[in-house]
């Protein structure tokens, strides 16, 4: 009987130790609310830091905050085997999404954009798809379809008649977002998630601190409430914070369910856009971001 207790206590503590699957849609809903201030608090950052300087700069900060709190909680180093999907995770989240949607966001709106990201919940359901194994029904591919039917005709629509360098930029960040959002919700499920974002900042910090004070010597740095605010609020909350709540729900209610929670993430977006950056909005972006939305939900739907 001895021999069976103690062979079952880890199972117990390991399962005691993931949230409840409400707890994990609360957290992921917490992350959905910080990534949908991202676009308007980098649009703050833009008026007073160069792009180059403001993702090197918000990278270096986060990574401290990281790097702080992995030190005081004598966190040993992540296992060799998982340092490749880290390196994902960095290269898709810290890195990618980040510059290429703020060099985006210099000639585009947040809502324009905010729209073309509403296909973020759809592409990472795609590459979970792909990475775990699992196939799609039909239904699945024709909602996804539809879905970036809309948004390319949106953004066509929006400039003119022809993709722009933005939208280029936007259609990237998703797929490197996506790429480090999936491998995260795997890693998330073998190691808690404020590690996941913690250990790639971190790996990243070699990188981004020489380029952040390279990035600062060329370009002109204007300090004003709005371009500190935006800067921390990237660095701190959608860098580090956003990133612990949502891989932590992701874990506990797996990458599709929590994907599904990003349907709200463009309406969000639209919704900051208007109130912190005074944008005025076309008929066509909510009406594309609501058709997005239906899209995605029926590949929730088609996915079971």
């Amino acid at each position: 009987m001895r021999v069976q207790s103690s062979a079952t206590a880890p199972v117990a503590i390991a399962v005691d130790s993931r949230p409840s699957r409400a707890t994990g849609t609360l957290l992921a809903a917490l992350g959905v609310v910080a990534f949908s201030l991202t676009f308007p608090a980098t649009a703050w950052g833009l008026e007073g830091f160069g792009p180059w300087s403001l993702v090197a700069v918000r990278s270096v900060l986060a990574a401290l905050i990281a790097g702080a709190c992995l030190l005081a909680l004598r966190v040993p180093l992540p296992d060799r085997r998982h340092r490749a999907g880290l390196a994902v995770v960095a290269a898709g989240v810290v890195v990618g999404f980040p510059l290429l949607t703020t060099l985006a966001l210099q000639t585009s709106t947040t809502a324009h954009a905010a729209v073309v990201v509403g296909l973020l919940p759809l592409t990472t359901a795609l590459l979970s798809a792909l990475r775990m194994g699992t196939r799609p029904s039909r239904t699945f591919w024709t909602a996804a379809l539809a879905g970036a039917a809309a948004v390319i005709a949106f953004t066509v629509q929006q400039s003119g008649g022809a993709l722009t360098t933005a939208d280029l930029y936007l259609f990237a960040a998703l797929l490197v977002c996506a790429a480090g959002y999936t491998e995260g919700g795997r890693l998330a499920g073998v190691m808690p998630g404020w590690q996941v974002i913690g250990w790639a900042l971190v790996l990243c910090l070699p990188f981004t601190l020489p380029a952040a004070v390279l990035a600062l010597s060329y370009e002109p740095v204007h300090l004003t409430f709005h371009s500190v605010s935006g800067l921390l609020w990237v660095a701190a909350g959608s860098q580090f914070l956003g990133l612990v709540v949502w891989y932590r729900g992701m874990a506990a209610i797996g990458i599709p369910k929590a994907s599904q929670l990003q349907l709200a993430q463009p309406l969000l977006t639209l919704v900051w856009s208007v109130l912190l950056l005074g944008e005025h909005l076309t008929a066509a972006a909510p009406l594309t971001a609501a058709a997005v939305l239906v899209c995605i939900a029926v590949t929730q739907r088609a996915r079971g």
